[in-house]
């Protein structure tokens, strides 16, 4: 397939992701029909850095549990804590719980669908705010993750990675793809992140599943590899990240207050428990009781 310039590789791509993605797409519960823009937002929050099938069991108890952003408002942070579980990075639970006391309190109970007012919400980034706007209410809105701009890269730029991220050219190549209808952008934006995730991944590439292998600038070069800057990748074991999910453990199972040797007893180094407990106090994660005790937040 010969593509002349970029309005015909949009066409071309838009044209083949979109059947394939109506075809294809995984039947995740945010995307089935009935979901609220909330039932999306939330999706999102949990899907930062975590796999979907983490998500998919407490995004399911989540929604049965707190419907609309008025309902997690009236919550205990307490109980948003332990709902949120293992799913990690917990100060998107606390962040998620003030964007839904902005939305009732602001925005009558409804998720706004304008993308600068999406933003100006508690934890609601650039790409946050699109995803809502093209997976919550179907608009034009270029979303861009990890794997669609791995997608970008490779199929319009011909390079196996599309290395650290540049957020004005990376939006520009992803409008440049989408449809000028709200409908057919919202589509063609979820098929592009769904070809990312589970075809077009980082190591083994499955192209001939791909739809758009015929358009593909990186196949057609024979897939060179990528030489270009990486991103350092930081392990998990030993790190604050661990120690405070370990601590973060004990307050979530505990029926009340413990005493700090309840917390000293999940990790040998005392310095870096100390850090660990002292910069979840500074979250918002972790509160010192009047007895010198550790409970979640109320």
């Amino acid at each position: 397939m010969i593509i002349g310039g970029p309005g015909d590789t949009g066409r071309v791509l838009a044209e083949l992701i979109s059947p394939w993605f109506r075809a294809e797409a995984r039947d995740l519960p945010w995307r089935r029909p009935g979901t609220t823009p909330w039932g999306v937002l939330v999706s999102e929050f949990m899907l930062q850095q975590t796999p979907v099938a983490r998500v998919e069991p407490v995004w399911n108890d989540w929604m049965a549990r707190w419907p609309a952003p008025s309902a997690l408002a009236a919550a205990p942070r307490s109980d948003v804590l332990r709902a949120w579980g293992k799913l990690g990075y917990p100060r998107r639970a606390i962040r998620l719980h003030d964007a839904a006391a902005a939305i009732a309190g602001q925005h009558g109970d409804a998720v706004p669908s304008d993308v600068e007012t999406l933003e100006a919400l508690p934890g609601v980034g650039s790409y946050t705010a699109r995803a809502v706007a093209a997976f919550g209410y179907g608009l034009r809105a270029p979303v861009v993750d990890t794997n669609v701009r791995r997608v970008v890269a490779r199929a319009v730029h011909g390079q196996g990675d599309a290395g650290p991220a540049r957020t004005r050219a990376d939006l520009a190549d992803v409008d440049a793809l989408l449809p000028d209808d709200d409908a057919g952008a919202a589509v063609v934006s979820a098929g592009l992140m769904e070809l990312g995730a589970v075809v077009c991944t980082a190591r083994a590439p499955r192209c001939g599943l791909c739809p758009a292998a015929g358009a593909c600038a990186w196949l057609a070069a024979g897939k060179p590899a990528y030489d270009g800057p990486r991103k350092p990748v930081q392990g998990f074991a030993g790190t604050d990240r661990q120690v405070r999910g370990k601590l973060m453990d004990v307050l979530r199972t505990a029926p009340g207050p413990v005493e700090r040797a309840a917390l000293d007893a999940v990790w040998s180094d005392a310095g870096q428990r100390d850090r660990c407990l002292h910069s979840l106090l500074v979250d918002g994660l972790a509160e010192q009781t009047d007895d010198g005790r550790f409970a979640l937040p109320v």
